[in-house]
Protein backbone atom coordinates (compact mmCIF):
# COMPACT_ATOMS: atom_id res chain seq x y z
CA UNK A 1 0.00 0.00 0.00
CA UNK A 2 1.74 3.41 -0.65
CA UNK A 3 1.06 5.69 1.70
CA UNK A 4 0.03 9.38 0.44
CA UNK A 5 3.12 11.13 2.71
CA UNK A 6 5.93 11.33 0.17
CA UNK A 7 6.06 8.13 -1.72
CA UNK A 8 6.26 6.13 1.73
CA UNK A 9 5.24 2.82 1.15
CA UNK A 10 4.18 0.81 4.03
CA UNK A 11 3.06 -2.84 3.79
CA UNK A 12 -0.71 -3.43 4.94
CA UNK A 13 0.71 -5.83 7.38
CA UNK A 14 3.14 -3.25 9.32
CA UNK A 15 2.36 -1.50 12.43
CA UNK A 16 3.63 1.92 12.24
CA UNK A 17 2.52 4.25 14.64
CA UNK A 18 4.27 7.60 14.05
CA UNK A 19 4.25 9.90 11.34
CA UNK A 20 7.52 10.80 11.59
CA UNK A 21 8.55 8.57 8.13
CA UNK A 22 10.97 10.32 5.20
CA UNK A 23 9.56 10.63 1.77
CA UNK A 24 10.46 7.12 -0.46
CA UNK A 25 11.17 4.81 2.91
CA UNK A 26 9.41 1.64 2.65
CA UNK A 27 7.84 -0.40 5.77
CA UNK A 28 7.62 -3.97 4.92
CA UNK A 29 5.16 -6.68 6.53
CA UNK A 30 5.61 -6.96 10.12
CA UNK A 31 7.33 -4.21 10.92
CA UNK A 32 6.35 -2.42 14.09
CA UNK A 33 7.30 1.12 14.44
CA UNK A 34 6.12 3.27 17.43
CA UNK A 35 5.06 6.37 18.47
CA UNK A 36 8.15 9.18 18.79
CA UNK A 37 10.58 6.94 16.19
CA UNK A 38 12.03 8.89 13.67
CA UNK A 39 12.69 7.49 10.52
CA UNK A 40 14.74 8.77 7.23
CA UNK A 41 13.84 9.27 3.72
CA UNK A 42 15.01 6.42 1.27
CA UNK A 43 15.24 3.77 4.00
CA UNK A 44 14.14 0.07 3.72
CA UNK A 45 12.95 -1.37 6.83
CA UNK A 46 12.38 -4.94 6.35
CA UNK A 47 10.22 -7.87 7.53
CA UNK A 48 10.27 -8.81 11.56
CA UNK A 49 11.79 -5.13 12.12
CA UNK A 50 10.80 -3.32 15.22
CA UNK A 51 11.25 0.21 16.11
CA UNK A 52 10.81 1.61 19.43
CA UNK A 53 9.70 5.57 20.68
CA UNK A 54 12.64 8.03 20.57
CA UNK A 55 14.95 5.82 18.38
CA UNK A 56 16.18 8.07 15.61
CA UNK A 57 16.90 6.94 12.20
CA UNK A 58 18.65 8.53 9.66
CA UNK A 59 18.42 8.98 5.60
CA UNK A 60 19.17 5.60 3.10
CA UNK A 61 19.36 3.16 6.25
CA UNK A 62 19.02 -0.20 5.38
CA UNK A 63 17.27 -2.35 8.64
CA UNK A 64 17.44 -6.05 7.54
CA UNK A 65 14.76 -8.75 8.97
CA UNK A 66 14.42 -9.54 12.55
CA UNK A 67 16.55 -6.17 13.84
CA UNK A 68 15.21 -4.67 16.82
CA UNK A 69 16.14 -1.33 17.75
CA UNK A 70 15.67 0.11 21.53
CA UNK A 71 15.15 3.82 22.81
CA UNK A 72 18.58 5.50 23.08
CA UNK A 73 19.71 4.30 19.82
CA UNK A 74 20.70 6.75 16.98
CA UNK A 75 21.74 5.76 13.47
CA UNK A 76 22.75 8.37 11.08
CA UNK A 77 22.46 8.24 7.47
CA UNK A 78 23.82 5.52 4.82
CA UNK A 79 23.69 2.64 7.61
CA UNK A 80 23.85 -0.63 6.73
CA UNK A 81 22.08 -2.93 9.52
CA UNK A 82 22.59 -7.41 8.93
CA UNK A 83 19.39 -9.51 9.97
CA UNK A 84 19.27 -10.19 13.32
CA UNK A 85 22.09 -7.63 14.65
CA UNK A 86 21.00 -7.10 18.39
CA UNK A 87 21.27 -4.03 20.28
CA UNK A 88 20.78 -3.45 23.86
CA UNK A 89 20.19 -0.08 25.95
CA UNK A 90 20.65 -1.39 29.51
CA UNK A 91 23.54 -2.87 31.59
CA UNK A 92 21.84 -4.19 34.59
CA UNK A 93 17.91 -4.55 33.51
CA UNK A 94 16.14 -6.20 35.47
CA UNK A 95 12.08 -7.28 34.66
CA UNK A 96 9.94 -4.13 35.69
CA UNK A 97 12.70 -2.10 37.03
CA UNK A 98 13.45 1.04 34.20
CA UNK A 99 16.17 3.26 34.12
CA UNK A 100 15.32 6.75 34.50
CA UNK A 101 17.30 7.27 30.81
CA UNK A 102 18.24 4.57 28.55
CA UNK A 103 22.53 4.44 27.79
CA UNK A 104 22.76 5.96 24.33
CA UNK A 105 23.95 3.98 21.52
CA UNK A 106 25.27 6.15 18.04
CA UNK A 107 25.77 4.11 14.75
CA UNK A 108 27.63 6.75 12.72
CA UNK A 109 27.27 7.69 8.97
CA UNK A 110 27.60 4.67 6.48
CA UNK A 111 29.04 2.23 9.06
CA UNK A 112 27.96 -1.23 8.54
CA UNK A 113 26.98 -4.15 10.58
CA UNK A 114 26.62 -7.95 9.93
CA UNK A 115 24.04 -10.54 10.58
CA UNK A 116 23.91 -11.45 14.63
CA UNK A 117 26.83 -8.85 15.58
CA UNK A 118 25.68 -7.85 19.49
CA UNK A 119 26.32 -4.21 19.93
CA UNK A 120 26.31 -3.36 24.03
CA UNK A 121 24.82 0.04 24.53
CA UNK A 122 27.05 3.20 25.99
CA UNK A 123 29.03 2.39 22.23
CA UNK A 124 29.98 4.33 19.21
CA UNK A 125 30.49 2.38 15.72
CA UNK A 126 32.51 5.29 14.26
CA UNK A 127 31.47 6.66 10.61
CA UNK A 128 32.13 3.87 7.45
CA UNK A 129 33.26 1.06 10.07
CA UNK A 130 32.19 -2.18 9.18
CA UNK A 131 31.12 -4.48 12.18
CA UNK A 132 31.45 -8.63 11.43
CA UNK A 133 29.04 -11.10 11.26
CA UNK A 134 28.97 -12.11 14.48
CA UNK A 135 30.48 -10.26 16.58
CA UNK A 136 29.76 -8.74 20.18
CA UNK A 137 30.83 -4.94 20.09
CA UNK A 138 31.95 -3.86 23.80
CA UNK A 139 33.78 -0.78 23.25
CA UNK A 140 33.80 2.07 20.56
CA UNK A 141 34.63 1.36 17.36
CA UNK A 142 37.12 3.99 15.22
CA UNK A 143 36.28 5.09 12.00
CA UNK A 144 36.92 3.13 8.89
CA UNK A 145 37.97 0.08 11.38
CA UNK A 146 37.16 -3.59 10.51
CA UNK A 147 36.07 -5.17 13.51
CA UNK A 148 34.68 -8.97 14.85
CA UNK A 149 35.27 -11.34 17.11
CA UNK A 150 33.98 -11.68 20.93
CA UNK A 151 35.08 -9.71 22.27
CA UNK A 152 35.17 -7.45 18.51
CA UNK A 153 38.87 -6.08 17.71
CA UNK A 154 39.98 -4.16 15.10
CA UNK A 155 41.68 -6.40 12.14
CA UNK A 156 41.99 -3.96 9.80
CA UNK A 157 40.41 -0.42 7.82
CA UNK A 158 38.38 -0.10 5.40
CA UNK A 159 37.52 2.66 2.53
CA UNK A 160 33.90 3.71 2.26
CA UNK A 161 33.68 1.44 -0.79
CA UNK A 162 34.62 -1.77 1.89
CA UNK A 163 37.68 -2.53 0.31
CA UNK A 164 40.59 -3.09 2.83
CA UNK A 165 43.09 -0.16 3.17
CA UNK A 166 46.61 -1.02 2.87
CA UNK A 167 48.75 1.48 4.68
CA UNK A 168 52.44 2.23 3.45
CA UNK A 169 53.86 5.47 5.34
CA UNK A 170 50.94 6.21 6.94
CA UNK A 171 49.33 6.51 3.69
CA UNK A 172 46.42 4.51 1.48
CA UNK A 173 45.28 4.76 -1.77
CA UNK A 174 41.99 2.59 -2.52
CA UNK A 175 41.69 1.49 -6.04
CA UNK A 176 37.71 3.59 -6.12
CA UNK A 177 40.24 6.67 -5.84
CA UNK A 178 39.97 7.86 -2.36
CA UNK A 179 42.86 8.82 -0.07
CA UNK A 180 43.44 8.10 3.23
CA UNK A 181 45.85 8.28 5.92
CA UNK A 182 46.68 6.68 9.88
CA UNK A 183 47.38 8.39 12.60
CA UNK A 184 47.65 7.21 16.20
CA UNK A 185 45.12 4.61 15.11
CA UNK A 186 42.68 7.42 13.40
CA UNK A 187 42.27 6.61 10.19
CA UNK A 188 40.91 9.91 8.26
CA UNK A 189 40.54 10.42 4.57
CA UNK A 190 42.43 12.65 2.79
CA UNK A 191 40.05 15.45 0.45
Amino acid sequence: MESDNNNVFIHEKAIVETDNIGKGTRVWAFAHILKDATVGENCNICDHTFIEGNVVIGDNVTLKCGVYLWSGLTIEDNVFIGPNATFTNDIKPRSKVYPADFIKTNICCGASIGANATIICGNTIGKWAMVGSGSVVTKNVPDYALVYGNPATIHSYVCECSKKLEFVDSQAKCSCGKNYRLESDIVTRIK
